[in-house]
């Protein structure tokens, strides 16, 4: 397996056009991890206490729209 450095080294080399690829797809992957842990924590429950948060705000007349941010 390649180190860190001589991968450093070789995404310095590459033209600006493989540049762009490769950061747009380290962006897509970050994406798919935070959608996956989101996925995950969800269905774990860990973010059960959104809901409760936005049940009580609907109660109290405080709930915000999300299209009216």
């Amino acid at each position: 397996m390649a180190s860190i450095t001589k991968i450093q080294e070789e995404i310095l080399a590459l033209s600006e056009t493989d540049y762009q690829q490769l950061k747009q797809w380290l962006h897509e992957l970050d994406k798919d991890e935070w959608d996956r842990q989101i996925e995950e924590d969800s269905n774990a429950g860990k973010l059960d206490f959104l809901i409760t948060e936005a049940l009580e705000a609907e109660e109290r007349g405080t709930l915000k729209n999300l299209e009216d941010l």
